[in-house]
């Protein structure tokens, strides 16, 4: 007797979402390229770690913008002038059948592959040479996936690369183009779905944020702490944290990347947590700071408050138009005259500073925004100015070695028309008096 087979509605752990959204991220990037040209975009490899063990997949994020399509061994070609119709949008996906169905879990069949992406040509890879050839009789020029993220550095060949390798080597006689910078423009505008889905995303890490409240006292371990996080996080349907998460109590959080998470939290000292959920591949991304016993300092209180009130002014300044650089200066500007009042600099620090490095900097050495969404720090082009729909992070801090203790707040914002932005993590707890009132009651 066969046992019958439901309807998934879900993909991953994650719900199916709404191919609409990728129907019009290809229309939007087709609009934008040459005439005559085609763009390719692969999956990333599945990476060994030794002997038959490998690193969990990883989409990439391009792929999983255009298509919807989470699993490797995929290609998207996208082709808007072919002179035949049915190949101006093709996926090619790994076959399936029983067996990978029983020791790897069913891979997208033809029809879920287009109600997945909304795609109605889909072959198998086995004839992705022979397709790719009848395209490239038709073609001019070849869009490539290159990373040109201004923070990336890539040190493993990606399937992406071998692609490339192998197209140009076998058709000299293309012209070659460049996706990304249409990439850079497009991600870092969100579509209302996307937001959905980062807003799922903070919604979960809000979820382990207030079961950490509860959790935490003298005594616990930073990678206790870790583990509160990530058992609310898997149990709301989310992979995986957005990024590797930091749990940093006492002098800990003075070390920006501290990512050991293996010490023992002490009375008296603060934890500085920054961490976030994923939600089907979007990021949150998410600090908060609170007090191991359940209460702040009056000294603990200045500083914390200070942070805020930087996080709150810097975040009414991202507004359509506003550039990150200039942004940047006068985020500066508040936390210079925080630390003033704090007792941290005097006027003589401020007048004599370095202009490449301002006194500021001794205790607020990092940015204050970057992009988010599909990575955590998401694709944008920071020389244009900000608009409508980008998701910014909002996190500036005080790291104060000598006192033993550093603050970072963080919050995740979606720029509007007009007005303020719309913060994501609005239901967060983030004031002092409710993470006491929470970690108390």
């Amino acid at each position: 007797m066969g046992i019958a087979k439901s309807r998934n509605t879900t993909v991953m752990k994650y719900h199916l979402i709404d191919n609409t959204l990728f129907i019009k991220n290809r229309k939007n990037f087709m609009a934008q390229m040459k005439p005559n040209s085609l763009a390719v975009f692969n999956s990333n490899d599945i990476y060994p770690i030794s002997a038959d063990s490998t690193m969990p997949f990883e989409q990439h994020r391009d792929i999983f913008y255009l298509s919807g399509v989470d699993q490797e061994e995929s290609i998207l070609v996208v082709f808007p002038d072919c002179p035949k119709e049915k190949y101006r949008e093709i996926l090619f996906l790994k076959e399936t059948n029983e067996h990978i169905a029983v020791w790897e879990g069913e891979k997208l069949t033809k029809e879920k592959a287009l109600e997945t992406s909304g795609i109605k040509t889909v072959f198998w890879l086995q004839d992705l040479e022979k397709i790719f050839a009848e395209l490239m009789t038709y073609a001019d020029t070849v869009y490539v996936n290159t990373n040109e993220h201004y923070r990336a550095a890539v040190e493993t060949e990606t399937r992406e690369d071998r692609f490339t390798k192998w197209w140009k080597a076998k058709y000299p006689a293309h012209s070659v183009a460049k996706s990304n910078p249409i990439l850079q423009r497009l991600r870092s505008v969100k579509d209302q779905i996307e937001i959905d889905l980062i807003q799922q995303a903070c919604d979960i890490t809000n979820k382990g944020f207030r079961r950490v409240l509860g959790f935490v006292k003298p005594g616990v371990w930073e990678y206790e702490i870790e583990a509160e996080y990530i058992h609310e996080f898997l149990r709301n349907r989310s992979k995986k944290f957005a990024y590797t998460p930091i749990v940093a109590a006492g002098n800990n959080a003075n070390v920006l990347h501290y990512i050991e998470n293996n010490q023992q939290c002490k009375d008296g000292d603060l934890i500085l947590m920054d961490v976030g959920a994923e939600y089907a591949n979007y990021a949150s991304d998410m600090t908060r700071t609170i007090p191991v016993n359940g209460r702040f300092t009056e000294r603990q209180k200045a500083v914390y408050n200070a942070v805020l009130r930087v996080k709150d002014e810097a975040t009414k300044m991202l507004v359509p138009g506003t550039y990150w650089e200039q942004y940047h200066i006068e985020v500066g500007k508040l936390m210079t005259s925080e630390l003033l009042d704090l007792g941290l600099l005097d006027k003589a620090d401020v007048q004599n500073e370095n202009p490449d490095w301002p006194a500021y900097k001794k205790y607020f050495m990092h940015g204050t925004s970057h992009h988010m969404g599909l990575d955590t720090h998401d694709y944008g082009l920071l020389h244009e100015p900000m608009q409508a729909n980008n998701v910014f992070t909002v996190e500036p801090g005080i790291y104060l070695p000598d006192e033993g203790f550093g603050i970072r707040l963080e919050d995740d914002v979606v720029i509007q028309e007009s007005g303020a932005p719309f913060n994501l993590m609005h239901d967060i707890p983030i004031s002092i008096e409710e993470i006491e009132d929470l970690m108390n009651s």
